[in-house]
């Protein structure tokens, strides 16, 4: 805690990775706002409310329709596609960096998404509490003519992912964030992200999850509805399916980046599990603009 504290001390907050946009202060140009607009693999965490109004955002090929009192979640690397600018919209949007999210004073489970549920609709007292806290970071972030600490930009960010976490694992009862299974499930999520393309053996991972594979099976069926290694299976067809259609890769050299030996099994595998030909998707390919 006491390097983190001396991390935070050392900063300025213009050089935290966090960035805010509202009606308030939208894009600042037509050109920015059309890069911005393009298909892309995400790099930070983004979280926007839509304050009143409504919108349709596509995360990793999946259409989100948000309206009042709705907000929307994403992790780095999904792939991220904004809707064309809506009128009579009112909104704020966040991103903020792993970094900056290392520097706050506690973990927030919901940003690894365990239960399948990027979408949260807030009650109208959460409603109201995490938009003062949008428009008190708005103001630092943007109208304060004076410098404000780092300090207190990340104490307004621990208090948003707070009432979120909170929100979020509330619409999903009656899981308990508490609940030693699901922390294991998202012990078991952060493994498979962590180590996804070496393809680790099931046995493995309940090994260093401390459990017996019955248990992980046990488990996972319980918050995912599939087995682990119909999980890991997924996770891999999902990140194909974003490498073939925003990357340059050829089919052959994605199979072995995503730790397959044999490519055509790897074409096989990505039939049964999407039902597409990887041809199908390579004729939608598009060139990935990066944040």
């Amino acid at each position: 805690m006491q390097k983190t504290n001396e991390n935070i001390n050392s900063l300025q907050n213009d050089k935290l990775k966090i960035k805010i946009n509202s009606n308030d202060n939208p894009y600042p140009s037509t050109d920015i706002q059309q890069k911005l607009l393009q298909p892309r693999r995400l790099t930070s965490y983004f979280i926007v409310l839509i304050d009143s109004g409504s919108i349709t955002y596509n995360l990793d090929l999946q259409d989100f329709t948000l309206t009042d009192g709705h907000l929307l979640f994403a992790m780095p690397n999904q792939i991220f596609v904004p809707p064309t600018n809506t009128d009579n919209l009112k909104y704020f949007k966040i991103l903020f960096d792993e970094n900056t999210l290392a520097l706050l004073p506690q973990s927030f489970h919901f940003l690894v998404n365990p239960l399948h549920a990027q979408t949260i609709i807030l009650d109208t007292a959460t409603r109201d509490r995490v938009r003062k806290v949008f428009e008190i970071l708005n103001q630092i972030l943007h109208i304060d003519k004076q410098q404000t600490d780092a300090e207190i930009v990340l104490a307004y960010l621990n208090s948003l992912l707070s009432e979120l976490n909170s929100a979020y694992f509330k619409n999903n009862e009656p899981h308990d964030i508490l609940n030693a299974n699901l922390s294991k499930f998202i012990e078991f999520k952060l493994v498979v992200e962590t180590n996804l393309t070496e393809q680790p053996s099931i046995n493995a991972i309940a090994e260093k999850l401390a459990l017996s594979t019955n248990s992980l099976y046990r488990i996972v069926k319980e918050y995912s509805g599939t087995s682990p290694k119909d999980f890991l299976t997924n996770r891999l067809m999902t990140e194909a399916q974003r490498k073939l259609r925003y990357s340059n890769l050829s089919v052959k050299e994605l199979a072995y980046e995503l730790g397959f030996n044999d490519p055509d099994y790897f074409s096989r595998l990505f039939k049964k599990c999407t039902g597409k030909n990887v041809s199908e998707v390579l004729e939608t390919r598009q060139d990935l603009s990066r944040e």
